[in-house]
């Protein structure tokens, strides 16, 4: 053979060879490709969310493998399979305690089974590449790192740390001033605090994760847990039905860089404010739909369906929950309302400069025994107040309460007492529960509403008759207008056909009402305390009596004037009351006001006790002086 070929197959030996090695590599590369691609999958959160939810229906349907078990063994697993099976129930319904055990088993089976390790976590989030967090990553860490150093404040700390409540002018909101927090603020927030994490955090914010769209209330689950006011969700953007064309989004110009939609709807109630959390959002219908099915379902009310559209009631740690789903509403929504128990206290709630003056007057009006409203409007604080005000009546008083949703929660703040409350059904209306409660041997019988006409008919006859004195809320914005719905209550439910002796009926029953307002910053206070003061109306004078004051009149024109004075006497009837503002907020402070009437003063020295009378004298000479009880 010739040098020459010797040259070319040599050449062409080593060019296949080349060939040969570049395939293998690039199948390598494939492989390893595919390799990592699989890996990515295999600790996506929705993987590792399938596997949780695989492995809870195994343990709770019970596996074949219990058949070789020892009796022993059988009891362990059975008892294990039971204390889950109570726990996932129980961590749908708000219960805290059962919460944390689900998560527990979540981690232990994603660390021991699923091998889920420091070098694989950040396939389910981009822990260790910030860029790549979302908002709702971010503040998500941002929770739990506040949390974990201040348990159930943490959000508070958080807002209140960094100012997040405090008016915006942002331009994706039409440049209006609201209460918003912005994916911008989160970023910014997140550079400063977070530094590093350890795994154990990544765990426990990948866990959270998982349970939070399996078992927990989507984007909204850690927050509800928080100590705030409430949640919504559902309550803002387009619905989610509608389809919005280009024009539409023309005609909105700059005002919104994109249409959201009402999925992408989170608002959290902290300090009496609204605030958008603009950046979270439940991703889609069906999961803003699924939290919604879900949340109310303690103690089961009943189903949410087209034809009830609504439910109202109240969660296993207290807080009340309203829904509402289409065709009633334009789309799924729900209300979460949390009432803050330890702090249900009169010092805690009235913290104005000279407090003193309407906390004593509140803690006697109680003591006194008088029949008290407490008006203002939506998330004024009625509720706690009235909390409050239970603890200045006597132990020995038995008491009985009222309500549309379990609110009060009165055996939980005074376990040591004498209480029972009852609430509306489906099938027992609240003329019904009140009905029933004449019968309970109650003393002070409280409603937690008077929302409907029937209710406050009969909040007016139990005051009469069936308890020593009644406390109750109501939306009322003044005096008047408390005094007006309650007497137009008794003329719709057919008690009285004459409004002046309606009225009268309602004026002579009640006898005190606290206002509480809200301002625009949350900021919550008694915007006053008046008393209802009944007027004596002087009875029309006789005939004889007329003819007497005007003798020279003809005979002719007496039958005219008779009825024209009888006509303008009766158009002209001074009010049957006096609102008297006992207390009022008056240039950043409490002030005293108008006295107390001696009527009133007089009652209530007659159901104090010894002690309690004298103290109320002093207070009494201390703030409008000794005339006052001179009087009485």
């Amino acid at each position: 053979m010739s040098t020459g070929n010797v040259n070319a197959a040599f050449l062409g030996m080593v060019l296949i060879l080349g060939i040969g090695l570049i395939y293998l590599r690039l199948g390598y590369l494939r492989h390893k490709d595919d390799v990592i691609a699989i890996q990515n999958k295999q600790y996506s959160l929705d993987s590792m969310a399938q596997f949780i939810r695989d492995t809870f229906t195994e343990i709770t349907a019970g596996a074949q493998s219990e058949l070789r078990l020892s009796e022993e063994e059988h009891r362990r697993s059975l008892n294990k399979r039971l204390e889950l099976k109570r726990a996932l129930k129980g961590c749908a319904h708000g219960d805290l305690q059962d919460k944390i055990f689900v998560k527990r088993m979540i981690s232990d089976l994603l660390t021991s089974v699923y091998q889920l390790n420091n070098s694989k976590i950040h396939l389910a989030i981009p822990f260790d590449t910030p860029a790549l967090l979302t908002p709702q990553d971010q503040f998500d860490i941002l929770l739990h790192t506040f949390k974990k150093k201040y348990a159930c404040a943490g959000l508070t700390r958080l807002i209140e740390k960094h100012k997040l409540d405090t008016i915006k002018y942002v331009i994706e909101e039409g440049d209006t001033p609201s209460y918003i927090i912005t994916a911008d603020e989160i970023k910014k927030i997140y550079c400063k605090e977070i530094k590093s994490l350890a795994f154990e955090d990544k765990l426990e914010v990948v866990v959270q994760r998982i349970y939070q769209h399996y078992k927990g209330f989507g984007v909204i689950d850690e927050i509800r847990d928080m100590q705030i006011d409430g949640v919504s969700g559902g309550v803002s953007g387009g619905c989610s039905h509608e389809r919005i064309d280009k024009s539409t989004l023309r005609s909105l110009g700059n005002v919104k860089s994109k249409f959201s939609v009402s999925h992408d709807s989170v608002w959290v109630f902290y300090k009496g404010k609204s605030i958008h959390f603009s950046f979270l959002g439940f991703g889609s219908t069906d999961e803003l739909r699924r939290v919604c099915q879900n949340i109310y379902k303690y103690n089961y009310p009943g189903q949410l369906s087209e034809a009830n559209g609504y439910k109202v009631n109240d969660m296993k740690d207290g807080s009340r929950v309203v829904v509402v789903r289409p065709p009633f509403s334009e789309s799924w929504a729900f209300f979460v309302r949390k009432f803050d128990l330890p702090n249900a206290a009169l010092e805690q709630l009235i913290v104005s400069p000279n407090a003193r003056l309407p906390i004593e007057m509140i803690g006697f009006l109680v003591k006194g025994c008088r029949i008290t409203a407490v008006t203002g409007a939506q998330g004024s604080g009625k509720t706690t107040l009235l909390m409050a005000m239970v603890k200045s009546i006597s132990a020995t008083f038995t008491l009985r309460i009222q309500e549309m949703a379990c609110e009060l929660h009165l055996r939980k703040l005074y376990p040591q007492r004498n209480i029972l409350s009852f609430r509306e059904t489906e099938h027992i209306t609240g003329q019904q529960g009140l009905d029933v409660q004449k019968k309970t041997d109650g003393t002070v019988h409280i409603l937690g509403e008077v929302a409907t006409d029937s209710v406050a008919s009969w909040m007016i006859q139990m005051a009469q008759v069936a308890s020593l004195f009644t406390l109750f809320t109501h939306h009322a914005k003044t005096f008047s207008h408390l005094v007006e719905s309650l007497r137009n209550s008794l003329l719709k439910t057919g008690m009285f056909h004459n409004e002046a002796m309606a009225e009268s009926q309602v004026v002579h029953v009640l006898h005190f009402d606290i206002h509480l307002r809200k301002q625009a910053d949350g900021s919550r206070y008694i915007e006053r305390i008046t008393e209802c003061v009944p007027l004596e109306r002087a009875p029309y004078p006789s005939r004889d009596q007329k003819e007497e004051s005007a003798p020279d009149v003809g005979l002719q024109w007496s039958g005219f004037l008779d009825n024209a004075a009888e006509y303008f006497q009766r158009s002209t009837d001074r009010k049957l009351y006096e609102a008297r503002n006992i207390i009022e907020f008056k240039e950043g402070a409490y002030r005293a006001c108008s006295p107390i009437s001696p009527r009133n003063i007089k009652d209530m020295l007659d159901h104090m006790t010894v002690e309690d009378a004298q103290v109320f004298k002093r207070f009494l000479k201390e703030n409008w002086g000794g005339e006052v009880l001179a009087a009485s």
